[in-house]
């Protein structure tokens, strides 16, 4: 999904899927960003448990999940600055305290999953996770050259609070609850997936939130340049190793990329039985994106069209 530069807006008003909620005052970590393009992701969705202590409190086309550890929340990814406010009210719809929420754990350091990681982490005092890569673009609001999106992205507000750096396959344990990184670089250097276990009625599932494996960069980057090389080769791990993950439901950060924005249509109507169990899930999702990182390398090498 390409995403666009748009200067950061102040505006007494937030919009969030055509509904207004008023800000006393101007609040640096809430401003909007790409207002015009970021609506299209943040059409209100009522929070809901997914399964067992697993819930999603995001949006349409943007997902945050939130997971009750028996002694404290983790939230994983934060949307963006301006959906601060609705994220906070679906926490607490839930009949959850936002200052509960010890951890959130970051998918990839882009204005739209990570927008809201200053905001919210400010608001609950929790604690921010992500990889370094990703926690080094966190501190400083912005991504660097490395990124194939560089040049297009807004800033981000820069995490200024308690943030950890963990490793591949490092455990963020809270309660009873372990929930574990995987490292999933393209997108960008420092995307992260995260998967745990969750359990309802004796039944305990694979649960994943993968995040953006798409090869999305600005115009005239090319990866099949051979200075990209190792860039591509990245990608085909990331999505083999995302394709061999234990995953019985399957969240992505865009719940659009997997079809999870039907599957949560159809859960309202029709939860039993459960649609988002899918224990092929993460291997459809392999195979797709292994077509679309082929796609995109098929189309770099046709002759270009001369006007």
């Amino acid at each position: 999904m390409r995403k666009y530069r748009s200067a950061m807006g102040m505006s007494a008003v937030l919009m969030i899927g055509g509904s207004a909620a008023a800000q006393a005052v101007d609040d640096p970590l809430t401003r909007p960003i790409a207002t015009d393009y970021a609506a299209r992701w943040l059409a209100p969705q009522p929070p809901k448990r997914i399964y067992g202590n697993t819930y999603l409190v995001g949006f349409r086309k943007m997902n945050v999940a939130l997971i009750d550890t028996g002694a404290g929340l983790i939230l994983i990814d934060a949307a963006l600055p301006q959906s601060v406010a609705a994220v906070e009210a679906n926490i607490r719809a839930l009949g959850f305290k936002l200052r509960d929420v010890k951890f959130i754990l970051s998918t990839e350091p882009h204005y739209d999953h990570a927008g809201g990681l200053a905001a919210l982490a400010r608001d609950s005092g929790a604690t921010v996770v992500a990889s370094a890569p990703a926690a080094k673009t966190l501190r400083q609001g912005h991504s660097d050259a490395d990124d194939p999106q560089f040049g297009q992205l807004p800033d981000l507000p820069a995490v200024t609070g308690p943030l950890r750096v963990v490793k591949d396959g490092e455990v963020i344990r809270l309660g009873k609850v372990g929930v574990i990184a995987v490292a999933t670089p393209g997108h960008t250097a420092g995307s992260t997936s995260w998967r745990w276990r969750s359990c309802e009625a004796g039944r305990c599932l694979n649960m994943v939130f993968a995040s953006s494996i798409n090869p999305v960069s600005v115009d005239g980057y090319r990866f099949s340049d051979p200075a990209h090389r190792a860039i591509v080769a990245t990608f085909r791990h990331t999505i083999a190793r995302v394709g061999a993950l234990p995953c019985d439901i399957l969240f992505t950060a865009h719940p659009d990329n997997s079809g999870g924005d039907v599957t949560f249509a159809r859960f309202e109507q029709y939860p039993t039985p459960n649609p988002f169990i899918d224990p092929a899930a993460c291997r459809k999702l392999s195979v797709s994106y292994t077509g679309i990182v082929d796609a995109r390398l098929a189309k770099e090498a046709q002759p270009a069209v001369v006007q």
